[in-house]
Order: structure tokens, then sequence, then C-alpha cells
């Protein structure tokens, strides 16, 4: 694929540098027709490129999830596959926001379980809110989410047991 500029302007620093992602989320908001470039960006060969791209999509998408819809087959089965933590925590907040039908609640659901085995607590931990985030689009799904929660209250890390309390207090 051809470099593009999105891609240029993700480029430098390491895992911990969000770089030019905040710029790019406010070119966005002007231009939103850059958005297929800063998703081609999730297939990029640069580990620091894919986890800012991600970025700016849940940054961008969070008032916009509309232009998610479109890519929904690539999120579910492609993207959602990437074997980088910064990715998958960032498609746990992404995911949950497409239009999805019943099976592909489904489909999400049984992504973000498997997410529960990362090796990163963080990708663990927002699996664990996307998996109660689509218990919401399906309640059917809700007792399974409450026994994953209360394991993660129990076994999970500090972050996992933090955010399992918030999550049982929204239940309340």
């Amino acid at each position: 694929y051809i470099i593009n500029l999105i891609h240029k302007r993700l480029e430098g620093g390491d895992l911990r540098s969000i770089g030019e992602a905040d710029l790019v989320v406010e070119d966005l908001h002007k231009d939103p027709s850059l958005f297929d470039e800063v998703f081609d960006c999730l297939y990029s060969d640069i580990p620091g490129v894919r986890m800012r791209s991600a970025d700016v999509i849940e940054k961008f998408t969070s008032k916009h999830p509309e232009y998610l819809n479109p890519y929904k087959n690539k999120l579910l089965y492609e993207v959602s596959r990437i074997n980088q933590k910064e990715v998958r925590w960032h498609v746990c907040q992404i995911i949950p926001r497409l239009e999805l039908n019943t099976k592909e609640i489904d489909q999400a659901f049984m992504l973000f379980k498997e997410y529960l085995d990362d090796n990163s607590s963080i990708v663990k931990t927002f699996a664990m809110q996307a998996l109660f985030d689509l218990a919401q689009l399906n309640k059917s799904l809700m007792p399974r989410v409450i026994s994953i929660i209360n394991d993660c209250l129990k076994n999970g890390s500090p972050a996992m047991k933090s955010r399992a309390k918030k999550l049982i207090h929204q239940l309340l």
C-alpha cells in the first residue's frame, strides 16, 4: 500500500508517545474523508503507527461512531486479530460502538472472552469493560458477564479489580 500522509504523521517516537495523534483527530473532525487513510494505518508494519491510528479512531468515533460501520467486518475479523496490546485495548473500546446484529454481538463476545487471556492486564481490563458494553446491547449476555466480572474481582490485576467494582456499581 502507498504510505499516506497520515501514516507519516503517526510515525516517530516509541509506544509511550502519542506523537501527532491528537492533531490527526482534530484534522479528522475538520475533514472526515481522511478516515480511510487513518484506518489503513491499522495495517502498518510499524507498531507505533498501528497504535496511534487505533488511538485516533477511538477518539474520533467516541463522538462519531457512524464512521465505523463501513469497517465493521474488518474490525471484527481482521483488526481484532492484530496481536498488539495497544491495538487490542482500543478495539475493546471501538467494537461496542458498532451497529451490531445478534450474530455480530456473539462474535465480539467470543473475541473479548479470548482477550481475557491476553498477557496484558490493560487488554484484560478493557475486554471486561467491552463484555459489559456488549451485554448492554444484548441483555441475555448479562448473567455471563456478571460471572466474568465477579471472577475478575477475585482473581484479576489491581486495574481489573478496580474496573470490576465500577461495573458492579453500574448494575446496582
